[in-house]
């Protein structure tokens, strides 16, 4: 089942574009990213699958639903995740928690203090003298509170110290497995190579791919450095082997290709010592922005 689904989804605003003809399906219990710097079109999109923008043209469903006609009906299974968070100034956390959860009839009151355990949010403190980083637990929290189907986060660790932000990856799975369907959009690249199964690239509000993390992992050139037992005069490559540098007892050079091709050549070399490096998603993610 497709959670989320877009077809030719596009917003305007006015002459500039925010996303045009965005097509994206999410599956049902899958962690899906979305991947892009900062105004590269993730939070218009993922506005405009709230309802809180409407699109200029194009369609999109959630839970195989139109998100313009069923808007109120979809948004009860969602939790939402903003990047920025605007609360009630003269509210404590406890308040404006209890609020919000009187807008989802399954609710459960008891699931606030088990929540603020685990995040170390201080439910009785006055939200307008929380830092930064626990209004963002307070918003996490609303995120989760009323269990919902699907997750929508975007740029869900801003804010969040390293312990919190493992913290939240661990329930954030936990959630997974459960069954909830998640959509993260992120510009930390290391997020979405830890967490997620498939990711798009979105660049000037197009996608410009959508693959698994292992397939663009895979399509990537491996770093390989060779330290030869003595220093070679000459040494001939297979043509897979490119910006070949050597130096000395030392030979760099970049392989794009079939592993078992590297495996028989190096079988033939007086080697010492051998480090392949695999591509991280940070330079994949500049490669197809320098495309």
């Amino acid at each position: 089942m497709q959670v989320i689904s877009t077809k030719d989804l596009t917003k305007f605003y006015g002459d500039q574009v925010g996303v045009k003809n965005l097509n994206l399906s999410v599956n049902e219990g899958e962690i899906f990213g979305f991947v892009g710097p900062n105004g590269a079109g993730k939070s218009t999109a993922i506005r405009t699958f709230l309802g809180l923008l409407k699109p200029t043209s194009g369609s999109a469903s959630i839970f195989g639903k139109d998100i313009i006609k069923n808007g109120p009906t979809i948004r009860q299974q969602i939790g939402y995740l903003p990047s920025e968070v605007f609360y009630y100034p003269e509210m404590n956390s406890r308040e404006m928690l209890e609020y919000h959860l009187r807008f989802y009839p399954e609710g459960n009151h008891h699931n606030i203090n088990e929540l603020a355990d685990f995040f170390e949010l201080n439910l009785d403190k006055s939200i307008a003298d929380l830092s930064f980083g626990n209004k963002k637990k307070c918003a996490i929290i609303q995120c989760f509170l009323h269990k919902p189907k699907l997750l929508i986060l975007d740029e869900p660790t801003s804010g969040l110290d390293p312990l919190m932000q493992n913290r939240f990856f661990e329930f954030l799975q936990e959630q997974n497995n459960k069954g909830a369907t998640v959509f993260m959009s992120s510009h930390i690249l290391s997020e979405i190579q830890r967490m997620c199964d498939r990711a798009a690239v979105i660049k000037n509000g197009e996608i410009i791919a959508v693959e698994t993390i292992n397939e663009l992992l895979s399509k990537q050139l491996k770093k390989v450095t060779l330290i030869f037992k003595e220093a070679p005069t000459d040494v001939q490559t297979p043509d897979s082997f490119l910006n070949k540098n050597l130096h000395h007892q030392k030979m760099t050079f970049e392989f794009k290709g079939q592993l078992h091709e590297l495996l028989s050549w190096l079988n033939n070399q007086p080697i010492q010592d051998i480090t392949i490096e695999e591509p991280d998603l940070e330079s994949i993610f500049m490669n197809y922005y320098q495309r």
